[in-house]
């Protein structure tokens, strides 16, 4: 297991400035989110949650097991703090966003009479029920995409608090060796390799960090270097794409040994896009979902 260092939203806003300097093409996209990631990392300050230990003995057996930590369903929100997020996203999505102002205003509106009840949608996330996305999508007239967007991001804080105070009953120098997340059982977003080639994944819906097998497909367990490649840019040394020739599926790696500037990596994952769309169009799948779409 890794200790992830605390971030500031300076620190986010520091990292941003740098990729627009290289990449200005994403400059549009990546103000949205350096915005969005600013007010998560503010907000994560101010969560208020307890993560319940986890017996010895049942500790015992889902490590032996490989079972992850907890389920999604078990994790705890810090209600106030979701939805004073869930206001400010809609907010800077009513500022930096012309193409979904109108429907950043009916939520704030909703949410000023009460006819939005953002805790509904944030329980229903972790409960996978999509039907109350589709009632307040069909009530408000607003995309049900939009409306899972901003509720996954204004539970994140509480999601990365709750995930860090669980992996602390883990110890320090556990190796999961599964390629998903130990704490909550869901696929990874992007991968890192870092000090001296070693390799960690980074959960895409807690955002834990684990270590992991340098050849190794996540997705499918396939270790056969034969069946796994990558392809990178001269241009781009410090990204590059894991290929999974058994399952057809791909995943993001940046190599923070070939950065020297700030790293953020939600941003990364953001400012990598053209990445996603190379692999797709050679045919490749992602292997897990993000939620990076407004």
């Amino acid at each position: 297991m890794t200790q992830q260092a605390e971030i500031t939203s300076a620190q986010v806003e520091k990292a941003a400035e740098f990729i627009i300097k290289l990449r200005p093409f994403y400059s549009e996209l990546i103000v949205f989110y350096q915005a969005v990631f600013m007010a998560q990392e503010e907000a994560k300050q101010t969560v208020r949650i307890d993560a319940k230990p986890i017996s010895k003995d049942m500790l015992k057996l889902k490590l032996k097991e490989k079972f992850p930590l907890v389920s999604v369903s078990d994790f705890e929100l810090d209600e106030v703090s979701c939805r004073q997020l869930f206001e400010k996203i809609s907010r800077i999505i009513l500022e930096k966003n012309p193409g979904l102002k109108s429907s950043a205003e009916v939520l704030i509106a909703a949410m000023d009479k009460g006819d939005l009840k953002v805790e509904d949608l944030c329980r229903a996330l972790l409960a996978s029920d999509d039907s109350v996305f589709e009632k307040y999508a069909e009530e408000l007239k607003v995309d049900k995409k939009l409306l899972a967007f901003i509720a996954y991001n204004s539970v994140k804080p509480s999601l990365v608090v709750f995930a860090e105070k669980t992996a602390q009953q883990l110890e320090p120098d556990y190796f999961w060796g599964k390629g998903y997340c130990p704490v909550c059982g869901s696929a990874p977003a992007i991968a890192v390799l870092q000090g001296e080639g070693e390799r960690f994944l980074r959960c895409g819906f807690c955002g834990h960090q684990w270590s992991a097998m340098r050849i190794y497909c996540p997705f499918c367990e396939n270790k056969d270097s034969k069946t796994l490649s990558y392809f990178y840019s001269e241009s781009e040394p410090e990204y590059r794409v894991d290929i999974c020739e058994a399952c057809n599926k791909y995943i993001k790696t940046v190599d923070l040994r070939k950065l020297s500037r700030d790293c953020y990596m939600p941003l990364e994952q953001v400012a990598t896009l053209h990445l996603d769309l190379k692999a797709q169009e050679m045919g490749l799948e992602s292997g897990t979902s993000l939620h990076l779409e407004p």
